[in-house]
């Protein structure tokens, strides 16, 4: 049906509509295109690069590699202020250890019910007071697969009456009596032992109490006074007398402390009772024994060490003026170090080493220390008043607690545990764990990648800047100037490009390590070094684009006005060709740190302890820990994988996308 209500165009309107068209060629061609135009309107131009990075983030390889390596480049340069590293801290004791974050996971059924809980090294014993024995923390060896945690048959449940870790081998006391050990016994840990090797065996120390079937059983497990594992030794104080078995070769004063208990006894008047033991301490290397009237055995030990340092004067002191003024209630020994508590609560620290182990903590007045712990490098103390402080080596969190309630307080290697009256642990501290194990000196190799990350990229950021730079002026000069210039400069290249590369520079860097030289000039040598060795391939590159670009307009151009060669060289020609150089620098950027890696990985570039991704890899070269510890090498080789392959990606599609003869995306 036709609407009658529409209206017809005019006449005129029919005519301004002919001539639109007309008029807005007229327009376009002496006013230039109006950007309210509808038709013919001009298609909006893009510099080349704006859409080199449009074309760029289109491709989904590209921006994931982008993103990796920015994130990868944050990680190694942010995460070091927050994971410090100290580069001469060593713990064989926490060496091979393979990821885990199990070392604080002690079993629920022993948090509510503990008697006594001790570790020495990567893993931890507890027994409940229903006589229940509990293992947790690293428990298999990765080299020889012992297994700690396959119990003997004789350590049943509610059969324990006590325990205690060594090294790499426990001893239990069964609530029959019976002496029960397991684990390692190449020295001599329990059973039998070869003594004419420096063993001490446990079968002959403790043969009185050997029964007609061999079993050494201990007749009242109410006498047992204190039972302590230290490095493949073992301690036992029964009935007032000490029993020592293991490895006596470790321990230097073994003999000298065993020929001085059977001389106290020896001269003990006839009908008296010889001097009782009541107590007795393990370092790595030495030990002491305090007897039941105060006199401390030694056997030379502190004879040799004169430097103490007391908790209240904070002043050095003799150990021996400290006893002599002092009766000793109470001690405990950690790596190194052996700590004295006086009936007073005034503690001596005996040869502190490094680690703050004389750096008590600000007991309040009105307190008393009456108990002290040891882990590997830190103390705990108990005062009278049911408040724990902590001291020592800190950098797993093992004292981080200062006057925190507690009723008793037990130490694993790296951990600190708390008990409140009801025998439940109240806190724990400590060591957690390692994200990616250990490797052979016990230091964490989640921190060692992330500062060995740091090192090896600035090294490859730096050799690449170098060698860029060189590269730049060479290349420029001699593209631009052509010539005696081209021919003196190339001939210098070829010079520098027939030099074989890899091992002149591990001659220099052999070199240089043989110079007393501190370790960050050496290191930042080495940067220079990489950079001046390979320059050549983008000078080459360089030069050959400026011959290309120095004949065209702009540059002729540039000469008729007067400008100096070396500003139409550097500030026109050479923005132009940027492209290849941003390109080039960036797969160089990935052939630094391979070089860097293989360097360090041959021995001749950044040296332990210093960490770089190469020389941990340099490391794990050898058998044994390529099949048993794999993590020592499977994790940096992933990181700088991750990053070579990151940069290479980046570059590739940089140079595609850049590439003005390409007439589509590749």
């Amino acid at each position: 049906m036709e609407n009658n209500n529409e209206k017809k165009p005019s006449a005129l309107s029919k005519v301004a509509s002919v001539l639109a068209t007309p008029f807005r060629w007229l327009k376009r061609m002496f006013f230039g295109a109006s950007k309210d135009l509808d038709i013919f309107e001009v298609e909006k131009l893009e510099s080349p690069s704006k859409q080199a990075v449009k074309a760029f983030f289109r491709r989904k390889l590209a921006v994931g590699a982008l993103v990796v390596l920015v994130s990868l480049f944050l990680f190694v340069f942010i995460a070091p202020l927050f994971v410090p590293m100290n580069l001469n801290y060593i713990d064989t004791l926490q060496a091979n250890l393979p990821p885990n974050y199990s070392m604080l996971n002690v079993p629920k059924e022993l948090k509510d019910d503990v008697r006594t809980i001790d570790g020495f090294s990567n893993f931890t014993v507890g027994v409940s007071n229903d006589n229940t024995f509990y293992i947790w923390g690293v428990t298999k060896n990765a080299l020889t697969k012992l297994d700690m945690s396959v119990l003997p048959d004789d350590i049943q449940e509610g059969h324990v009456y006590t325990a205690a870790a060594g090294r790499d081998h426990i001893i239990a006391i069964t609530t029959e009596g019976k002496v029960v050990g397991w684990g390692a016994n190449n020295c001599g840990q329990y059973g039998d032992a070869n003594e004419e090797d420096g063993y001490v065996s446990m079968t002959k120390v403790l043969e009185k109490f050997k029964n007609e079937a061999g079993e050494i059983i201990l007749p009242d497990i109410s006498k047992v006074q204190q039972l302590v594992c230290g490095y493949q030794m073992t301690a036992l104080i029964y009935d007032g007398e000490l029993y020592l078995w293991g490895n006596g070769r470790n321990y230097d004063n073994l003999r000298d402390i065993n020929n001085e208990i059977n001389r106290m006894k020896a001269a003990t008047p006839a009908g008296q009772e010889p001097t009782k033991m009541v107590q007795v301490a393990l370092s790595n290397y030495y030990i002491i024994v305090r007897c039941e009237d105060g006199t401390i055995i030694s056997s030379g030990y502190l004879d040799r060490v004169s430097r103490g340092v007391s908790s209240v004067t904070g002043q050095k002191t003799s150990a021996f003026t400290f006893f002599k003024e002092n009766d000793i209630v109470d001690m405990a020994a950690c790596k190194d170090v052996f700590i004295f508590l006086s009936d007073s609560g005034e503690m001596i620290a005996v040869n502190p080493t490094e680690y703050g182990e004389d750096k008590y903590p600000a007991i309040p007045a009105g307190e008393k220390v009456v108990d002290i712990e040891a882990g590997t490098r830190h103390f705990v103390a108990i005062t009278d008043a049911g408040k724990a402080y902590g001291w020592g080596h800190n950098a797993d969190g093992q004292v981080e607690f200062f006057g925190e309630e507690a009723d008793k307080i037990f130490t694993g290697a790296k951990q600190t545990y708390l008990v409140d009256e009801d025998a439940d642990i109240v806190s724990k501290y400590g060591l957690r764990g390692y994200l990616l194990g250990t490797d052979n000196l016990g230091r964490d190799t989640f921190t060692r990648i992330i500062h060995g990350g740091k090192m090896t990229m600035t090294i490859g950021a730096v050799a690449v800047i170098v060698s860029s730079i060189i590269a730049i002026i060479v290349g420029c000069l001699s593209g631009y100037f052509g010539g005696w210039v081209d021919m003196f400069l190339m001939r210098v290249t070829e010079i520098f490009s027939a030099i074989p590369f890899l091992p002149f520079a591990m001659m220099l860097s052999f070199i240089i390590r043989n110079y007393p030289i501190e370790e960050t000039t050496r290191i930042f040598i080495i940067m220079v070094m990489l950079g001046l060795l390979s320059w050549t391939g983008l000078a080459r590159m360089i030069r050959a684009q400026v011959l290309s670009e120095r004949e065209k307009e702009f540059v002729i151009a540039a000469k008729s006005m007067g400008v100096k060669e070396g500003r139409i060289a550097f500030k026109h020609i050479l923005p132009n060709i940027i492209s290849v150089i941003l390109v080039s620098m960036t797969l160089d950027f990935a052939g630094c740190l391979l070089t860097e890696s293989s360097l360090s990985y041959l021995g001749f570039g950044v040296q332990q302890p210093q960490p770089t991704w190469g020389n941990m890899l340099d490391g794990a070269n050898n058998s044994i820990v390529i099949q048993n510890y794999w993590w020592q090498w499977v994790f940096p080789a992933i990181f700088l994988s991750i990053a070579t392959i990151s940069i290479n990606i980046i570059g590739d599609t940089l140079r595609d996308v850049l590439d003005p003869k390409s007439s589509r995306e590749k």
